[in-house]
């Protein structure tokens, strides 16, 4: 795209990572809502379009597209509060969902709300 000389001063664009195209790979969802997810694993790069496919217990196979908003880069540990380890946090990243099927955000929150 060519742009004015005045505009391609001011002008910033997301150049998006090719790195991960088309790649498969294991993962686990951690956390999921209606919205989005948590998925334990690789994380990938800020602003990476992904597709998912999962299974939730009583729903079946979940295909979903997102957005990948945020990355942990390696397991956190928090402390407790007599200074142990309380919990440890996945290396991951957030998903934001842009496409799954309304039938199945309803049947996900439905699941969230009798947690």
């Amino acid at each position: 795209m060519s742009l004015h000389p005045n505009l391609a001063a001011v002008f910033r664009r997301v150049d998006a990572d090719a790195t991960t195209i088309g790649k498969r790979f294991p993962a686990v969802v951690r956390d999921l809502s209606t919205n989005g997810a948590f998925i334990s694993g690789a994380p990938l790069p800020l602003l990476s379009r992904v597709a998912v496919k999962f299974e939730v217990k009583g729903l079946g196979t979940v295909d979903a597209v997102g957005w990948v908003l945020w990355q942990r880069t390696s397991d956190c540990e928090l402390p407790g509060e007599g200074g142990g380890v309380a919990t440890t946090l996945p290396k991951g990243f957030g998903v934001l969902f842009e496409s799954i099927p309304l039938e199945t955000r309803a049947a996900i929150a439905a699941l969230v709300a009798k947690q």
